[in-house]
């Protein structure tokens, strides 16, 4: 009898995943019959970084779903290609598609951005901002230096920050309903070796965005604030050239999705009125768990969900610190290589 038991427990794992994966699905689908969809078509909706990966993504959804885009990147280049791209997609010769060149991570350039963009339109303000510009530089904490810190804190914070803060002024001004979308990541819910300088900047998003869900009832502005985890796209790469191996190989373990597969998930939570937006599996886990006063999207779904990160997270949590401790010695070894001891008195004289 023992024997048949162990036979079947291993068994019987994937197949309970499977019906509590079925009845999750099921609920939302339930849930999205009594709701009122964000049709696009039609609207002017902005995107921030949409000259390549995940904005550009988002752009082509929104071209195709008929609306009028506007993209801005710093990037002249590639936002001549992206317009290429954006332009052999159009559904209507009557689409405004632009494309933009500024820099966000200061207030001045924000709304200098927002001035051209809202020109072509008799001066409205977009009907839905998408803020998807930003990058990551993962390293170890002892390796920051004060301009490292601070390039962070913008690509990460105040470049969508500013951004938000301008048009929702304008929003307010005009009397007019919008969309402020924000962008984040799953270490906006959890913390990660490697991500002391860019972890910040993410999990005051969230609070940004906390935030401002409150205070916009008062306006009748929606946020949203996307939670993806690894995306491959142009900017994974350049993320990769300073992250730690031990952060390489703690996130081995996420399966990871390209920037057109998230794009349409992060649309279809926008559209369908969500607000902390986790479209995959492990998103959905850190959401439910830690959402704190957010509203959940679906409270039976989310129950579930948080009933799984409840009994996972612990154990997910002993794994990734047990992995760190055993890096020690290699991290020891890195250290050295680079210099970092010897350079000791000069660290102390400049502290």
């Amino acid at each position: 009898m023992n024997s048949v038991n162990s036979c079947n427990q291993p068994r019987m794992y994937p197949v309970l995943v499977t019906i509590l994966l079925i009845l999750l699905t099921g609920i939302t689908m339930l849930g999205r019959l009594f709701s009122k969809s964000w049709d696009s078509k039609g609207k002017h909706c902005y995107v921030t970084g949409g000259s390549s990966g995940l904005g550009l993504a988002v752009a082509k959804l929104l071209v195709l779903k008929g609306a009028h885009v506007s993209i801005v990147s710093r990037d002249t280049q590639r936002l001549e290609n992206a317009m290429k791209e954006l332009e052999a997609i159009r559904t209507s010769p009557s689409q405004i598609i632009k494309s933009y060149s500024y820099d966000l991570v200061t207030a001045t350039g924000a709304s200098q951005a927002l001035d051209a963009v809202c020109e072509p339109h008799q001066g409205r303000n977009p009907d839905a901002i998408f803020m998807l510009a930003g990058s990551c530089h993962p390293r170890f904490f002892i390796e920051e230096t004060e301009e490292t810190m601070r390039t962070q804190m913008d690509q990460t914070y105040w470049v969508q920050a500013w951004t938000a803060l301008e048009a929702s002024k304008r929003m307010v001004r005009d009397k007019t309903k919008g969309k402020i979308v924000f962008h984040s990541a799953y270490i906006g819910y959890i913390t990660l070796i490697g991500y002391a300088a860019y972890g910040p900047g993410r999990m005051a998003l969230r609070a940004l965005a906390d935030t401002l869900r409150q205070e916009f009832l008062l306006y009748d502005i929606d946020i949203h604030i996307a939670f993806p985890g690894t995306m491959y796209t142009p900017g994974y790469d350049i993320e990769n050239a300073t992250k730690p191996k031990i952060t390489l190989k703690i996130e081995e373990t996420d399966p990871g999705v390209t920037g057109d597969q998230y794009a349409k998930g992060l649309l279809r939570g926008v559209q369908n009125g969500d607000f902390h937006i986790s479209p995959d599996l492990l998103g959905n886990i850190f959401r439910a768990s830690m959402r704190g006063v957010a509203p959940s999207g679906n409270f039976f779904v989310d129950s579930l969900w948080n009933f799984i990160g409840w009994v996972g997270l612990p154990i997910w949590r002993i794994s990734v610190d047990s992995t760190v401790r055993g890096h020690r010695k290699e991290h020891e070894e890195y250290l050295a290589n680079k210099g970092f001891y010897s350079s000791k008195t000069k660290a102390s004289a400049t502290s």
